[in-house]
């Protein structure tokens, strides 16, 4: 893949890393000549050095095809990559492109742990109560939990984030349903990092094909959902999603935003049919300062930060790492994204 065994390979990085873990890279190989440039727009890199440019580590800018003639493979700063899918570069069927899917699964893990327990137990309801001051005398009643002991607990999505987020529930003695697109391979053929995840698939009591999803919402106490947006996960739950789910579920939602259709995620919450939602994205985003979801007393909303995390970059070096010692020698690639699939 990375040509004789001596060849240079140019390297284009556009992210500011900081010096020390561009060094991490820098001793992998003599081979690797790495180029740090970051950029916000294609014209701010010299035109010399996109045409020598053979890997390119990037977020969100991409040249067009013509100023790479050299290019042969594209790791992009994040897991997903929705917002890029349609650009002109990615029609390139030669072209490897691969995503960091498992760098942030840790922190948006412990994100989805910490909504599960808030809404479980009350936590909007306890804010809104500090906020007056009140020692309410139905306190027991008011605000009698919804444990995650004995609970059903379903993972919409089983990626590197459904899996992590199954390997931190182990302790708390619930039941795990998760569904994901191919239900034949339970296992994680991605990259995972030491101690993390369920690379065998064997967190869950059972998984559901998305065909099924239905089935699977209708056994749920909490809900969560981390499956990437695509054209076939537009509007994956809707009014008939919402309509099959156990009354007084709990949601969480560290998808994309356009999987959860909004206006039936908002009739659901008004008719009750969800006892509470914690919500990290959103069809609209920033989400409007007047739109109803922020009222909403049973909502958590954060903007758009489940995967933040002091040690991203470190991660994101760690992952770019492995790909680059992968593509010396020939390797596969770990998270090469599937044109078919869509992610």
């Amino acid at each position: 893949m990375a040509g004789t065994p001596n060849t240079p390979v140019d390297v284009l990085i556009t992210i500011p890393f900081s010096d020390p873990l561009i060094n991490r890279l820098r001793e992998l190989s003599p081979r690797l000549r790495l180029h740090i440039h970051p950029a916000r727009k294609a014209e701010e890199i010299p035109p010399d050095l996109w045409s020598r440019t053979e890997i390119l580590y990037t977020d969100r800018l991409l040249p067009a095809p013509d100023q790479v003639p050299n290019l042969r493979w594209v790791q992009f700063h994040f897991a997903g990559i929705d917002f890029a899918t349609d650009s002109a570069l990615l029609q390139n069927r030669d072209l490897v492109v691969t995503t960091l899917s498992g760098a942030a699964a840790s922190q948006m893990a412990e994100y989805a742990m910490m909504m599960l327990l808030a809404m479980g137990h009350h936590l909007p309801d306890l804010i809104s109560n500090q906020s007056r001051a009140e020692w309410p005398k139905d306190r027991f009643d008011r605000f009698c939990p919804r444990e995650l002991r004995g609970s059903t607990i379903g993972l919409v999505g089983y990626g590197s984030i459904g899996r992590q987020i199954a390997r931190l529930l182990q302790p708390f003695g619930v039941t795990i349903l998760a569904a994901k697109r191919d239900v034949m391979h339970p296992e994680d053929t991605g990259y995972i990092e030491d101690g993390m995840g369920d690379p065998g698939g064997d967190y869950f009591l059972r998984l559901y094909p998305i065909q099924a999803l239905r089935s699977m919402l209708g056994d749920c106490d909490f809900i969560v959902v981390s499956i990437p947006l695509t054209q076939h996960t537009q509007d994956l739950i809707g009014p008939e999603e919402f309509a099959s789910m156990k009354p007084g579920a709990f949601l969480v939602d560290i998808s994309r935003g356009g999987v959860i259709n909004p206006a039936a995620l908002l009739a659901a919450l008004q008719e009750k049919r969800l006892a509470g939602a914690a919500l990290d994205v959103f069809e609209e985003e920033p989400l409007p300062p007047n739109h109803p979801l922020w009222r909403h007393p049973n909502v958590l909303i954060s903007p758009h930060i489940a995967g933040n995390s002091a040690h991203y970059n470190e991660r994101a070096v760690a992952l770019f790492g492995e790909n680059l010692n992968r593509y010396l020698v020939g390797l596969p690639l770990y998270n090469q994204f599937d044109r078919q699939k869509g992610y």
